[in-house]
């Protein structure tokens, strides 16, 4: 029996020559990106984008139900190319998720070449658009004519379609802006984290309120003379409350008494006050096997008190504050045409006003809870509901995967 070998690119093509296209594909990906002075691809936004992807869409369905039959357009549908091109656009997804993005220097080959921004380069696009036709020219096949066996192969792969083009050809029109907004005052100017430009939004923050919970506050013995505070015996973190007892190599420490919130009154010792103005004060008291024990206060001081310590021989007991356990921001939001929404921004707990996510994001980090200004990340994206859409479209197309199965094995009758 003779064996004859299928030639190179003997119609019809398989896996060898799908390679090459593929890998040829991001060569000439890579060329333009080093032609264009590693400008990237051309960043389209509404409309153009949505019309771009509209005639791209019909483009693909024409082909594939106009050209069925045709060799070439049944090898660039088919499952070798497809599978190409999953393994080069997972191949430059990994080079971005290795390779700082946007770290690189400007005028290096690597920066020539886009590998520091290669979700925006020519290969990465180029790579992307050529799977999308592949994946569009496959699911046309399964459209028309209209069967409904074919149901769940619909729905997986045109859930993946939309949610991978929507998110490809959108990523131009995703906005992440920051707002600062002062305590009692608004602001609609926001600026952009990646190219520090302002931008006018067509709402105003009014900030009515900003607060911040801390976490207990913790005592340390500090040694200045190393710089460094030393550890504790049991060489875990001391939280201040009253009853709290610690050690450090033969000297004992027990907070006999805790204020959250007090400020020094007119003897000295300090007298509760509001939470807004006062700080934590802890009453220590402080013994070893060769001295008698004494009582002191200490407090974290804020940006308008110096701190309290208590000195023992060479050495400071000082209570630093706690880390941060929640901040909120009041606001009021207000738009041009007259609407007015009023809520209390958290840490993943945004609000949606007028297409837009507001988060609360920070805060003046070095005055901590009496910040007189709060940071405000907003964000829009017009084309989620899609990238949703296609989402829920592929959960679907699953859920019918595993029930065709259990039918199939006789666990539904």
């Amino acid at each position: 029996m003779v064996v004859v070998r299928r030639r190179w690119f003997q119609v019809p093509w398989e896996f060898r020559e799908s390679s090459i296209f593929t890998a040829l594909s991001v060569l000439v990906g890579f060329i333009v990106q080093y032609a264009t002075s590693g400008q990237g691809i051309p960043m389209f936004r509404l409309p153009v984008n949505a019309v771009v992807l509209a005639v791209f869409a019909a483009l693909i369905l024409g082909t594939g139900l106009g050209f069925r039959e045709n060799e070439m357009v049944k090898w660039f549908g088919g499952i070798p190319l497809g599978l190409c091109l999953i393994v080069a656009i997972s191949v430059l997804s990994l080079i971005g998720g290795v390779v700082p993005q946007g770290g690189l220097m400007a005028g290096s080959l690597f920066a020539l070449l886009g590998v520091n921004q290669i979700f925006s380069s020519w290969p990465f696009a180029l790579t992307v658009v050529l799977f999308l036709a592949n994946l569009g020219l496959s699911l046309s096949w399964r459209l028309v004519p209209f069967n409904m066996k074919n149901l769940q192969f619909i729905l997986f792969h045109a859930g993946f379609w939309i949610a991978l083009s929507c998110g490809v050809f959108g990523a131009p029109d995703l906005q992440r802006l920051v707002v600062k907004v002062d305590e009692g005052e608004s602001s609609n100017l926001a600026w952009s984290m990646e190219n520090d430009t302002e931008q006018r939004l067509p709402f105003s923050v009014v900030l009515h309120d900003f607060s911040l919970e801390e976490y207990p506050p913790q005592l340390f013995l500090y040694d200045p003379h190393k710089e460094q505070p030393l550890q504790e015996r049991t060489k875990r973190t001391t939280l201040v409350h009253k009853g709290a007892k610690a050690s450090w190599k033969g000297v004992d420490v027990e907070v006999v008494d805790f204020l959250p919130s007090a400020l020094p009154g007119k003897n000295g010792d300090p007298e509760p006050a509001e939470s807004k103005a006062g700080v934590p004060f802890a009453k220590l008291r402080i013994a070893s096997a060769d001295a008698a024990p004494i009582d002191a206060w200490i407090s974290t001081g804020s940006p308008m008190m110096k701190p309290y310590a208590a000195q023992f021989r060479e050495l400071y007991f000082v209570m630093m504050p706690g880390a941060p356990k929640a901040f909120r921001s009041d606001v009021t939001v207000h738009g041009e045409s007259g609407q007015q929404t009023s809520a209390t921004l958290e840490v993943n707990h945004p609000i949606n006003v007028m297409g837009w996510k507001l988060y609360q994001m920070g805060y003046d980090n070095e005055v901590g809870r009496w910040s007189k200004y709060s940071l405000i990340e907003v964000i829009r994206d017009p084309w989620l509901p899609a990238v949703y859409l296609g989402f829920f479209m592929i959960m679907a197309g699953n859920l019918m995967f595993f029930w065709n199965g259990i039918k199939q094995k006789g666990g539904v009758s």
